[in-house]
């Protein structure tokens, strides 16, 4: 399940684990004009750990996902 809000500076993208135990906490991704950041609480250390990608590295993962093993490089 996820769910999906548009905020003044960014779309907020909430990702839900419904899957089988043990499941895992909620990844919140909010998509900036120059940045997209991957946010999760890690229950063991208390705190939320976060991923910051370039528009440009998030389009070469969501490419990579549907690739074979191998070297890559992307179009400009």
């Amino acid at each position: 399940m996820f769910t999906i809000e548009h905020e003044f500076d960014a779309s907020v993208i909430t990702l839900v684990d419904e899957g089988e135990s043990p499941l895992r906490e909620d990844v919140t991704v909010q998509a900036f004009d120059n940045e997209i950041t991957f946010e999760q609480w890690d229950p063991r250390t208390d705190r939320v750990s976060k991923i910051t990608l370039s528009p440009e590295q998030l389009r070469d993962l969501t490419a990579a996902l549907n690739l074979p093993e191998g070297i890559y490089r992307s179009a400009p």
